[in-house]
């Protein structure tokens, strides 16, 4: 035989952008809500942002020589975990809790499980939700110069009105990233046109969740109670830039489709039954869990015959 066939080990479809690309992609992409965030805030704001990612990347750093690994903080990828876990902490956050919680991140929720590729949740989330439990009081806090009172949301949950035109502006009370609707809706725009996310899993989660609180939220078909749950809290900052996490959300289509629904439902449940008017950290994290269980039933069947009993 003249010609032989070579076999490489997987996966064999590649893409041209390098994982720095994508990370260095996804930072450009939050840049609206963050600048938004700084200006909205003030500069302590900028200070937590400086803290979390900071710590982030000197974690990653120390975890790196320590493991004796190739140190791996030029993919920029810790950076986009600090960037994240500050845009989802209130402005006023202490800066040692911001550290500490950018230090959980890196060290306990991505390198202790093997670094990037194989943490089994999304870092800045794991992070949040530590900090939620561990400094409850803090990270309810969302009283400035600028607001005082209860966040959109807590307003809702208590029965009250809101001013959507503000909550999709960012003119409300609530994280460093995630009152102006519009500027992440503009940086997701950007990772999809480059084709770095799609719908799948955003669109699923979206229209599942509105579908829910019609359902179960006893106050029928009020638009004005929808633009506020559309509008407030992490849901479209999850949706968008956490929930499609490469390494943590399902490979199969259909199992993104699914993968988006439950995460609909579990923030119905939370922000409808629970104590919270949030949920969408928590929601993440849970379907973060369940990812292996939805890649199983989703898994599609090999192709000859005995295919199906093969897997």
């Amino acid at each position: 035989m003249d010609k032989k066939l070579k076999v490489s080990s997987n996966p064999h479809v590649r893409d041209g952008m390098s994982t720095r690309g994508i990370m260095l992609a996804v930072i450009i992409a939050l840049m609206p809500a963050t600048i938004f965030g700084v200006i909205n805030f003030g500069y302590h704001a900028l200070l937590v942002i400086l803290v979390s990612i900071g710590f982030s990347v000197l974690s990653e750093f120390v975890m790196c020589k320590i493991l004796k690994k190739p140190v791996s903080v030029g993919d920029c990828s810790a950076i986009v975990t600090g960037l994240l876990l500050a845009l989802n902490l209130p402005s006023t956050f202490p800066l040692w809790m911001t550290a500490i919680g950018a230090c959980f991140a890196i060290v306990v929720v991505k390198m202790l499980f093997g670094g990037l590729g194989q943490n089994f949740m999304n870092p800045a989330l794991g992070a949040r939700c530590f900090l939620v439990i561990s400094f409850a009081k803090y990270m309810t806090n969302f009283t400035t110069d600028v607001y005082t009172g209860a966040t959109p949301l807590a307003i809702v949950k208590a029965g009250g009105e809101v001013n959507i035109f503000d909550m999709v502006i960012g003119r409300t009370a609530g994280t460093i990233g995630e009152t102006s609707m519009i500027a992440i809706v503009l940086g997701a725009c950007f990772l999809i046109a480059l084709g770095i996310i799609d719908l799948k899993i955003p669109g699923s989660y979206i229209v599942s969740f509105v579908i829910f609180i019609l359902l179960f939220s006893k106050r029928g078909f009020d638009l004005n109670y929808i633009c506020a749950q559309l509008a407030g809290g992490g849901l479209m900052l999850g949706a968008f830039f956490m929930a499609t996490d490469y390494v943590t959300r399902p490979i199969t289509k259909k199992g993104q489709y699914l993968f988006g629904i439950l995460l609909g439902v579990l923030t119905g449940v939370f922000r409808i039954f629970g104590p919270g008017a949030e949920g969408v950290s928590f929601a993440i994290i849970l379907g973060n869990l369940l990812v292996p269980l939805i890649e199983k039933i989703t898994l599609p069947k090999a192709f000859g015959k005995g295919g199906e009993n093969s897997l």
